[in-house]
């Protein structure tokens, strides 16, 4: 890394079902930042714990384990597929009133604006037709909803997050005082580029728009790609 490059955390929020594990093989892949994976509780080390229902506690509970977590780096990054997004988002005014922390930009991926809604909803369905509007709205299943035992454990979880995600609405109708850059996958059915690029109504400083190749999860083959487009616009 150039010694007069500021070091920057990249804070990672997760797709709902998913755990912080998702993005620690990301710290293999740059060198110009320190991947910081939050973690929701209900999966991986924290499966006994309650998960959300709400995003106020979420972001509370992520606050504060974020704020305990960055020790004497203090310029933050913040990155939110789907779900995350929109917990980043949230995040990211907690961070702008939080003194001696540099909110540089925010990325948000795979999401339409705040304000919008999905017209379907998956949240009370029975659990095949729930899984199966999941999986539409992902545009894949894991491998492990396939497994009785997996499924059984993985369910609850998923559908707190799902609920959570579904019920959110913004805290606040101020734009965020932060750059914000959308990132979209060139091939999603589920957000189209008008949606991902409706992200400059909240921001309240510079706004970007990128694409990368694939659908909705295309992060989950596109890792390097995304990860030199963050390091490039924060450098």
């Amino acid at each position: 890394m150039d010694q007069e490059t500021p070091h920057t955390t990249l804070v990672c929020l997760p797709f709902a079902g998913a755990g912080a594990s998702f993005f620690r093989p990301w710290s293999a892949l740059t060198e110009s930042l320190t991947i910081h994976p939050l973690q929701l509780p209900g999966r991986e080390r924290l499966i006994d714990v309650e998960p959300y229902r709400d995003t106020a506690t979420a972001v509370e509970g992520l606050f504060k384990d974020l704020i305990g977590g960055l020790g004497d780096s203090r310029r933050v990054v913040l990155f939110g597929h789907s779900l995350g997004a929109v917990l980043a988002y949230e995040l990211a005014h907690r961070l702008n009133a939080t003194p001696d922390v540099e909110l540089v930009r925010l990325f948000v991926s795979g999401s339409p604006e705040p304000g919008t809604q999905r017209p379907r909803r998956a949240t009370g369905l029975a659990d095949d037709e729930f899984l199966a509007r999941v999986s539409e709205f992902a545009g894949y299943s894991h491998e492990a909803l396939d497994d009785p035992e997996m499924r059984e454990m993985i369910l609850p979880t998923l559908r707190a997050d799902v609920e959570l995600h579904e019920n959110y609405t913004p805290s606040t109708p101020l734009p965020l005082d932060a750059p914000i850059t959308s990132i979209r996958g060139m091939d999603d059915s589920l957000v189209g580029p008008d949606e991902a690029a409706a992200w400059t109504k909240v921001a309240g400083q510079d706004f970007a728009y990128a694409e990368l190749p694939g659908g909705h999860m295309y992060l989950t083959d596109a890792a390097p790609a995304l990860l030199r487009l963050i390091a490039g616009a924060v450098r």
